[in-house]
């Protein structure tokens, strides 16, 4: 740090120079690249979601179908496969047999509204990772 101090008669003596001090500045550029480093591999997951258009017309379907593999989850963790209560760990299992008799191939899967998001990503997972390739998520109640 140079000093320079000026008299009276135009001369100038040596005194204080100011001058930035960017040690703060680079402590701040730091602690952001940190963040960044650890919150960029979070943002390249993916969820595949295909929405259909919605038809408003549409004919029932017939008499002798197959009814739909309703995947439910209530309230208090119980899963169902159509109205038929089955523990966690046969669920894989059972929805696998139901599966490989049909053509369609499709789950849906209904959550009651109160129950938590983690636990209903939790049995979507499981289903998932049974063999499931297609899960439905059912946004509206399915009428009985």
């Amino acid at each position: 740090m140079g000093m320079q101090i000026e008299t009276g008669g135009g001369k100038r003596r040596a005194g204080p120079k100011p001058s930035m001090n960017v040690t703060p500045l680079v402590d701040v550029v730091l602690v952001l690249l940190i963040i960044f480093m650890v919150v960029t591999p979070l943002l390249t997951k993916q969820l595949w979601l295909n929405v259909p258009p919605k038809v408003e017309d549409t004919a029932p379907p017939p008499a002798d179908a197959l009814p739909p593999i309703v995947l439910r989850l209530d309230v208090k963790g119980v899963t169902s496969v159509n109205d038929e209560a089955i523990p966690r760990e046969q669920l894989v299992e059972r929805v696998q047999r139901m599966i490989n008799a049909r053509p369609d191939k499709v789950v849906f899967f209904d959550a009651d509204d109160d129950v938590p998001y983690g636990q209903a990503l939790a049995v979507m997972d499981v289903v998932r990772g049974g063999g499931v390739e297609t899960l439905a998520v059912l946004a509206d109640p399915i009428a009985q």
